[in-house]
């Protein structure tokens, strides 16, 4: 199966590297390009690709609300969308996450790793790098947890999926998940998968966020470093 990209950053000389990487890739096709959030958010609306990767900083609307347009559209409900930067700030890294961003990758990206990347997403998956993963575990132990009712809004899990979605929360992957409770790596996947779907969430990003929110895991309460 390929993969389609639309490729979103003001920089035309940008835009044909990302294309000349990805184009290695034989499960990857770029189907388009655009040099603003508003360009973004029409090939989109036309072209339909599995995957958008997204620049911030562009003229006219920038690449978050575009972003925000993209992952709230009905029609583009099977469009992912990964932030690409040159900035990993606090600021960008929430605002991106916050818009429904699936992913966050700095711009430093090994091409192998990009093209991993975009396959990841494609499959539904949420990815971060380890740095923004670290970031935003870190952000939460200066955030005190919202007055929210934790049970009512957890009692559709099953205990199973409440600790896998602690260990999600804590920055591990499925396969340390799945070493941790004895279990294989896809029947962690599809915990989480379950996770997803009953609580409401758009991927392991918000399920990560919520988490935290509710309360269902501290800030420290890590016990592996993110991967």
């Amino acid at each position: 199966m390929t993969v389609t990209v639309l490729l979103a950053d003001d920089q035309a000389l940008v835009r044909a590297g990302f294309r000349s990487l990805l184009g290695r890739g034989r499960d990857i096709e770029v189907v388009g390009e655009a040099a603003s959030g508003d360009e973004a958010v029409r090939q989109a609306r036309t072209l339909r690709p599995d995957v958008v990767l997204m620049d911030i900083r562009m003229p006219g609307m920038d690449g978050l609300a575009a972003t925000e347009r993209i992952v709230t559209d009905p029609t583009l409900s099977g469009c992912r969308v990964i932030i690409l930067t040159t900035f990993e700030t606090d600021e960008y890294v929430f605002a991106a996450l916050s818009a429904g961003a699936s992913g966050f990758l700095t711009k430093e990206i090994e091409p192998a790793q990009l093209r991993q990347a975009v396959g990841i997403v494609a499959a539904g998956e949420a990815l971060l790098s380890p740095s923004v993963t670290r970031r935003v575990i870190e952000q939460f132990a200066h955030r005190p947890v919202a007055p929210t009712d934790t049970e009512a809004r957890l009692s559709v899990l099953t205990e199973r999926e409440r600790e896998v979605l602690r260990l999600v929360a804590t920055g591990l992957s499925n396969e340390q998940i799945a070493g941790r409770l004895f279990i294989s790596p896809l029947t962690a996947k599809t915990h989480i998968t379950r996770a997803i779907a009953k609580l409401g969430v758009r991927d392991r990003v918000q399920l990560v966020i919520l988490a935290y929110e509710t309360g269902l895991v501290r800030p420290g309460a890590a016990a592996d470093p993110p991967v």
